[in-house]
């Protein structure tokens, strides 16, 4: 049986969250969603995500913030960023932290859909 894959999103955006969550949905994945990263950290969605994609700024916890706190309890999911408010500084730092790609919004579907495939691949490598 295959299994369908958990993405969980992440963003203050309300447009962005619901945006986000009925693409992947049309593509049949599963998905879950956070207005934020407390609400993420304090949920069982870590326990069952394939695949992370959150903003990078938003209000009390940044999305690097909030992945030091997963990976500080052990999850190591991969993680695709997204921000409309990118800098290099920022991206620099979520390549050291290994996450798959920051993406600038807006961007397109098929892109993102792209990388979220890259990083289910890399999920069922670890």
């Amino acid at each position: 049986m295959h299994k369908t894959h958990v993405i969980a999103v992440v963003d203050d955006d309300e447009a962005m969250r619901t945006s986000l969550s009925s693409l992947l949905r049309a593509c049949s994945y599963e998905v879950l969603s956070y207005a934020g990263p407390a609400q993420y950290l304090a949920s069982d969605g870590p326990a069952q995500t394939d695949c992370l994609i959150s903003d990078i700024q938003m209000p009390g916890m940044s999305g690097l913030q909030m992945l030091d706190a997963l990976r500080a309890q052990g999850w190591r999911m991969p993680v695709i960023f997204v921000s409309a408010h990118q800098s290099d500084l920022l991206c620099a730092k979520a390549r050291e932290a290994n996450v798959v790609v920051c993406l600038r919004k807006p961007f397109a579907a098929d892109k993102l859909l792209a990388w979220v495939e890259v990083a289910l691949r890399k999920s069922e490598n670890t």
